[in-house]
């Protein structure tokens, strides 16, 4: 891809996101076509996505915004005292999970390019007296992190918005540890796109047309120089995924998949 197209796409990306971090409520003015669905309530929302009850009801009013396509959590295993990396981390939730599972002595890092994303995640934290948890402006293909420094980097649905994936896995091989581990749930194709949803700027600002298939991200992963790669598709998602785009078929096209692979 051309780089005025990877600018193009990261400049579409980055205003859709904006608008959704200025929103007041959830799903109000909902045009803006990110991935999450506006006909069920937060809560339906995240039980459909994987995350409990007692997950969507702990955390700071404002972090949940109903955006994603699976739960990180559940396959990254994390663990007390470890330091975790969110990319893309939007309001904060996930990063707010992860602060309890890693507990005082841990640490997590949010990473989003998008200020008033950034802007929402601190003041979120401060609301919940998040001590260990800090949010940093800056794009996951370039991150604003030291090398060797992360136990664990996990991703609810953002990946599949950078047009430039192969930058992405070797910035996150960058910043993990030896033996650190990628845990994230992402969206996948299953099947070439017709030319009209590879044009919509709106499908891969929603989290759709810009998806790359298990092949391709196993590749990048292993050129990346992670091991143990274990991609694993949810069939039950098409269910939440024809809503983002109804009448559209886009379910037939993607899936939702977790992505878990290991630094050397």
């Amino acid at each position: 891809m051309e780089k005025n197209s990877n600018s193009k796409i990261r400049e579409s990306v980055l205003e859709n996101f904006r608008e959704v971090a200025l929103r007041n409520s959830f799903g109000e003015n909902n045009d803006s076509n990110c991935c999450g669905s506006t006909k069920d309530d937060l809560a339906n929302v995240s039980d459909t996505l994987g995350y409990s009850r007692t997950e969507y009801a702990n955390v700071p009013e404002g972090s949940n915004m109903g955006i994603g396509c699976g739960n990180p959590q559940a396959i990254a295993s994390l663990k007390q005292g470890e330091t975790v990396l969110d990319l893309g981390s939007g309001g904060g939730f996930d990063c707010f999970l992860a602060s309890k599972s890693v507990g005082e002595s841990g640490k997590v890092i949010g990473v989003d390019m998008t200020a008033e994303m950034i802007s929402k995640a601190r003041n979120n934290a401060k609301k919940g007296n998040y001590t260990n948890t800090e949010f940093r402006l800056g794009e996951i293909e370039h991150l604003p992190v030291a090398d060797a420094t992360i136990d664990v980097i996990i991703s609810n649905c953002v990946i599949n918005l950078s047009p430039e994936k192969e930058k992405v896995f070797n910035e996150a091989y960058r910043v993990l540890k030896p033996g650190g581990r990628l845990a994230v749930s992402d969206i996948v194709a299953t099947a070439e796109f017709p030319d009209e949803f590879k044009n919509d700027v709106s499908l891969i600002c929603g989290c759709m047309s810009g998806a790359s298939s298990i092949e391709v991200i196993q590749t990048l992963l292993s050129n990346a120089g992670f091991s143990e790669i274990r991609i694993e598709s949810k069939d039950k998602s098409r269910e939440f995924i024809k809503d983002w785009r109804p009448e559209s078929g886009i379910e037939d096209y993607i899936i939702s998949a977790t992505i878990e692979a290991v630094k050397s």
